[in-house]
């Protein structure tokens, strides 16, 4: 009987310790940045120049949902609503130095980012609300600053949701949003 009680208390254990960690997200959360390499490069720079260039500027965080054969835009993501970027939590930018972003400034911060596709063109949205579920709380006539792109077809399908950031010249920074076989970018600059 001792062992029997034993046995069934190991097995309790190993079922709630087993149970401590939840399955992955079907949308992981992921990161952009800018520079790209900025959060690795930074901790192996050797001089105060080399960390000065390699530090982060922007900072996307966004989750990325899988296709998975579904139509995305004009089916999953709706035209002519906002939508989030991603999946689960609203989709949030940090800019650790001012930016103009069409004709506003923005000063370093945490913002909102989420997009209104339309067929042949996505506007980005910027708005101060973060640490939401998508963008359901939103205020929208608190938005901060647009800018509107056409959008682009990919030469391959890109499943996971992407975002990358890139210098298309000397203080320009493309925000590079491509998923299924579509793809957008918006230019932000550093001031």
């Amino acid at each position: 009987m001792r062992k029997l009680s034993f046995v069934l208390l190991a097995l309790i254990s190993i079922q709630l310790s087993a149970q401590d960690f939840p399955k992955m997200d079907a949308s992981p959360l992921d990161m952009a940045y800018y520079p790209s390499a900025s959060a690795h490069d930074f901790l192996f720079a050797k001089t105060v120049d080399e960390k000065a260039a390699a530090m982060t500027q922007i900072k996307i965080m966004y989750s990325r949902p899988q296709a998975k054969g579904r139509e995305i835009f004009g089916g999953l993501v709706k035209f002519g609503e906002p939508w989030r970027i991603g999946a689960n939590e609203t989709t949030e930018v940090t800019f650790l130095k001012s930016v103009k972003i069409g004709n506003e400034v923005l000063f370093p911060g945490t913002y909102s980012m989420y997009i209104i596709p339309e067929k042949d063109s996505w506007t980005l949205k910027f708005h101060p609300t973060v640490n939401g579920w998508g963008t359901y709380n939103f205020d929208y006539s608190k938005e901060l600053a647009s800018l509107t792109s056409k959008v682009s077809k990919t030469s391959e399908n890109v499943e996971a949701l992407s975002i990358v950031m890139y210098e298309a010249a000397s203080g320009a920074v493309h925000i590079k949003i491509g998923w299924a076989d579509s793809f957008a970018e918006f230019p932000v600059t550093l001031l």
